[in-house]
């Protein structure tokens, strides 16, 4: 039987392998009825623990790390912290970090990271995520895998039983240097067979990283079926720059939910 490829649509996008158990216990914060926003800041505020004074942080990019960010400028401007570094994983990010008073630097002064917050577009139950739909997927994962402790950040509406489960963009970013030839042997690939695959669109004219880099969305009708499959065949094409699936990455992933906030742990 002839293996299904992926299509490759014209309408623009606007968005180390180690077993593992996952360890979850809740904290029930029962109250009425609460927002997105709300449940992003009660999971970034939770994450936040995880930092203590003296320690180099990666922060995030994204709504629900924008709140982490947030939240350790408050407490450094407070005194409850003190002696932080941030490591940025945007400009976005950098200038977030930067108007609160947070003292910054790059992975080329501070290779060696104590801890990353981050959020994420999927999770799924082994605490492998999909990200990078706000564009910085590079620099997230340059500097969480540079982080002894990568804690994951989202509210409830980012689970899913695998990843690319949500129909929404699987991101690849690839370089500018004839993207339509990489474009399409990303989607001629098996291991995303049945996907769409679109160049991600700014307007009138291809999304530009901050790496000065161009996005390729995978739109998947069900879930990966193989995921590090498909991590390792994406990473083997020239053009490539790296794809949006964090795998084996995250050691804590916060869920904020209407009943409270989830811990799940990598064990």
């Amino acid at each position: 039987m002839m293996q299904q490829q992926a299509r490759i649509v014209t309408k623009p996008s606007t968005t180390f392998v180690r077993k593992f158990s996952v360890r979850a216990r809740k904290m029930n914060v029962t109250r009425a009825q609460l927002s997105q926003d709300e449940l992003k800041q009660q999971a970034a505020w939770k994450a936040v623990e995880y930092v203590k004074s003296g320690m180099v942080v990666g922060l995030g990019t994204g709504s629900t790390a924008a709140f982490a960010v947030d939240r350790i400028g408050s407490l450094l401007k407070s005194g409850e912290l003190k002696d932080i570094v941030g490591v940025p994983t945007s400009i976005r990010t950098y200038e977030q970090a930067k108007s609160l008073g947070i003292p910054l630097a790059t992975l080329d002064e501070q290779p060696k990271l104590d801890v990353a917050i981050d959020g994420a577009d999927e999770v799924d139950p082994q605490l492998d995520v999909v990200k990078g739909r706000g564009g910085a997927l590079l620099r997230e994962k340059m500097v969480e895998m540079a982080s002894d402790k990568f804690v994951c950040i989202v509210d409830e509406s980012k689970l899913v039983d695998g990843l690319g489960g949500s129909k929404d963009a699987m991101p690849i970013e690839i370089v500018q240097f004839c993207h339509e030839y990489t474009l399409r042997r990303i989607a001629a690939l098996p291991e995303v067979a049945g996907c769409e695959a679109r160049l991600r669109m700014d307007g009138d004219a291809p999304y530009v990283t901050d790496n000065s880099n161009y996005i390729v969305d995978l739109y998947f009708q069900t879930p990966i079926k193989d995921s590090h499959a498909a991590a390792k065949a994406i990473m083997a094409l020239e053009g490539v720059v790296d794809h949006g699936l964090f795998l084996d990455m995250v050691n804590v992933c916060i869920i904020a939910g209407s009943n409270g906030i989830e811990v799940k742990e990598r064990q």
